[in-house]
This record gives structure tokens, sequence and C-alpha cells, in this order.
């Protein structure tokens, strides 16, 4: 009796210890989803690489297809270290400069502003004059990989500053743990492959839009870009008006 009741003790212990690691396992992985889904909620919008694609295209044109690859995947690689930057230690880079995020909000919405205006004049036949002009390589393309096309066009200061925000607001008292880490890097990479992947097939969008429909979208996509770099712009004023008139 007393060996059943050793055994039964250990069974019971051993099931408990079995019944924990299993809410570990469950809580760590669902940690991780949820840190996952919430970049991608919070940045896929901002970012809206479909949207940006017909921008892409027109900012590109002339370049060859295995061109207009290699740009896009410097694109994407480019925004995902903005990106997963802005999350981890983004707000330690303001700390150390001194800057607020309502200030990076108000001048990164006036640069987002300026391009979209400057997009938005645009038009076809000066973009015909500058290609006649400006010889068609890579290597004219691949210097504005990361500015203008990745920063502020694909991910600007909307997207910078949500990624700060998301890394920002943790459960209170929590660290760094794996689940948080690794969901965080894979809604990063995830928003990375969708840039990719519009950018890389934007002439194929182009050609099952029209050439009509795609100027109206280029267009719309422009007015779009002022409207939110005036959003975002609003967003910093309203924050330090905020802060002057609560003195």
């Amino acid at each position: 009796m007393l060996q059943l009741s050793t055994i039964g003790r250990r069974s019971g212990d051993f099931h408990w210890t079995g019944t924990n690691e299993v809410c570990i396992v469950s809580g760590s992985f669902s940690q991780l989803v949820a840190s996952t889904l919430l970049v991608v909620g919070a940045l896929f919008p901002i970012v809206n690489p479909l949207g940006g694609a017909p921008i892409f295209l027109m900012l590109t044109r002339g370049l060859s297809d295995h061109g207009r690859a290699k740009l896009a995947r410097t694109i994407a690689i480019n925004g995902l270290a903005l990106m997963v930057v802005s999350i981890f230690i983004g707000t330690h880079i303001l700390g150390f400069f001194g800057i607020s995020l309502p200030v990076v909000q108000l001048s990164g919405g006036l640069v987002v502003t300026a391009t979209g205006w400057a997009l938005l004049r645009h038009s076809d036949d000066d973009d015909s004059t500058m290609d006649a002009k400006r010889p068609c390589n890579e290597a004219n393309y691949m210097r504005q990989a990361f500015y203008p096309l990745t920063l502020p066009l694909t991910v600007g200061p909307g997207s910078i500053s949500a990624a700060i925000t998301v890394g920002a607001n943790r459960t209170e008292g929590s660290e760094w743990r794996w689940p948080l880490v690794v969901g965080l890097l894979i809604g990063a990479i995830l928003i990375a492959i969708s840039i990719y992947l519009s950018y890389r097939f934007a002439e194929r969008i182009a050609a099952a839009l029209g050439e009509a429909a795609m100027n109206i979208f280029i267009r719309l996509s422009s007015f779009i870009l002022v409207c939110i770099g005036v959003q975002i712009s609003w967003n910093g004023l309203s924050a330090l008006l905020r802060t002057v008139l609560a003195r």
C-alpha cells in the first residue's frame, strides 16, 4: 500500500508538471501569435505596399524586370531593417538625441506631404523627358533605394512612429521574452515580404488594371499620400500643442 501511494503521488506530480508545461507552451505560443498580429495590424495599413506599388512603378519607369526585382528586394530589406530598429531600439534612439515622437511625426509628415505633392503634380510629359535624358541603368535607381523609395515612400514617419509605439507599449514589468521578440520579428518579416511581392509584381498589376486605370490609381495614391502626410503632421502638431497648453 505504501508503494502504491508513493507511485500514485509520483504519478500525480508528473501529471501536474506536464499540465504546467503545456500551459507554459500554450501561453508562449499565444504571446507569439499576438505579437505577430500586433505588428501586422499596426503597420500593414500604414505601410500599404499595394497602394505604394503604382508610385514605385512610376518612379522606376524604364527599369528592366531584373532591375526592378533587385530594387524591390533592396527596398524590402531596408524596410525590414527600419521596422526592426524602430520596434526594438526606437525609443532609445529618440531619447539619446532628445527628440520626441510628436516632432518625428510633424517633420516626417511634412516630408511625406511634399513627396506626395510632387508626385501629384508630376506629368507624363515630364516623365518621358526625364527618361530621355537619364541613362537607364540599375545604379541610378539603386542610389534611390533607401531615399526616397524606402524612406519615406514605403516605411515613412507614420510607420516608424507606429513601430516605436508597438515596441514601447509592452505589458508593465514584462521583459523581452523570446515569444515577444520572435513574434515582433515575424510580423516585420511578413510586412517586408508583402512589400517585395507588391513592388516585384507592380508591372503585372499595372498590366491587369490597364493604362487609364493605372494613371487614375497613381493620381489617387499620390493624393492619399498627401493626406497621410498632412494627418501625420497634424497628429504631431496636436501632441505638441497639448503639451504647450498643459503648462
